[in-house]
């Protein structure tokens, strides 16, 4: 074992292998998975590092009650829950993980696109009601659409792998220039070839100011055909007002939702939770409590990668 270096405070689900690896190079590791912002305030005071995931805002306030702060590890991909800007100006290093669930998220969104392209759980609830509708429930084939991806990152390109087995034409569409594009997919410059030709819409993009509400009214009028919804990223990133609209237009064919804009329920809002009561009532809607990330397996991988990136850069 390590010298000891400090203590770290673990304010999410890990998985042992994490624990294990930061006590041999020497950390102290402070328990607390069901953390709020307040208790925070007290635990970090003394800590060099913190591994979260969604229950902290690590803002500035948070950050300036913990001066001896070397680094913080966050368990998934979605970094908006720290301000980076000033961590980094306090000389705080920021991990991410997206290496280690992105397998778990292509897999759930395809699991969501086929029960509903299928009427899987629709039919499966009418049979448990007693009903036997085969042409009511007559499904639709992957194979010959046009799914366009919009986020090319690890999530995103870990769904355009597996979607290259049902023989569908990949579009993608990353404001980042990305390298390696395999071959199986296009690059597109813009939007344009998407809202031309896609059946399905899939959003694996980060939370910034430029994807809140990236899908909306206009996103629904420039869009050619009438198409299927997968928002397995951020549920801001879609506007719940303008999908329940192209729902009930049928402009939106269909919508397969991990994530929605205000969770979890007991935080929604009164106008909230009433677009979630009418979405959940319709046959072409898919809702999940945003799991798509949280496999067993994606436990192991991020914590994996959380310590190797920590014990890499020296902290």
């Amino acid at each position: 074992m390590s010298g000891y270096k400090g203590k770290v405070l673990i304010a999410a689900p890990v998985h042992a292998v994490l624990l294990e690896g930061l006590k041999q190079a020497g950390y102290e590791c402070i328990m607390q998975e069901k953390i709020t912002q307040a208790i925070a305030f007290e635990l970090i005071r003394d800590c060099i590092g913190v591994v979260t995931s969604t229950r902290l805002q690590l803002n500035k306030e948070l950050l300036d009650a913990a001066p001896g702060l070397r680094w913080i590890g966050r368990m998934g991909s979605g970094m908006e829950v720290i301000d980076l800007q000033y961590a980094a100006e306090k000389g705080i290093k920021c991990f991410s993980s997206p290496e280690g669930n992105c397998n778990a998220v292509a897999e759930h969104a395809i699991g969501m696109l086929l029960s509903l392209t299928k009427r899987i759980v629709w039919s499966h609830n009418e049979v448990m009601d007693g009903l036997w509708k085969r042409d009511e429930n007559r499904g639709m084939e992957l194979e010959g659409k046009t799914i366009g991806i919009i986020g090319f990152g690890h999530t995103g390109r870990a769904l355009a792998k597996k979607l290259q087995a049902f023989d569908m034409n990949i579009l993608v569409y990353d404001k980042y220039e990305r390298s390696d594009i395999p071959s199986y997919v296009s690059c597109c410059n813009d939007l344009e070839a998407i809202y031309q030709d896609a059946d399905i819409i899939s959003f694996h993009v980060p939370l910034q100011e430029d994807t809140r509400h990236y899908f909306n009214d206009n996103f629904i009028t420039n869009m050619r055909k009438v198409f299927i919804l997968l928002n397995t990223s951020r549920g801001i990133v879609v506007n719940t007002k303008a999908l329940l609209k192209g729902l009930k237009s049928g402009k939106v064919k269909g919508a397969c939702l991990d994530v929605f804009e205000e969770e979890p329920l007991e935080r929604m809002s009164g106008e909230i939770r009433g677009i979630l009561e009418d979405m959940i009532k319709r046959p072409e809607v898919i809702i999940t409590p945003h799991i798509a990330g949280y496999s067993k397996e994606a436990l192991y991988k991020m914590s994996a990668v959380i310590l190797k990136k920590v014990i890499e850069a020296g902290e």
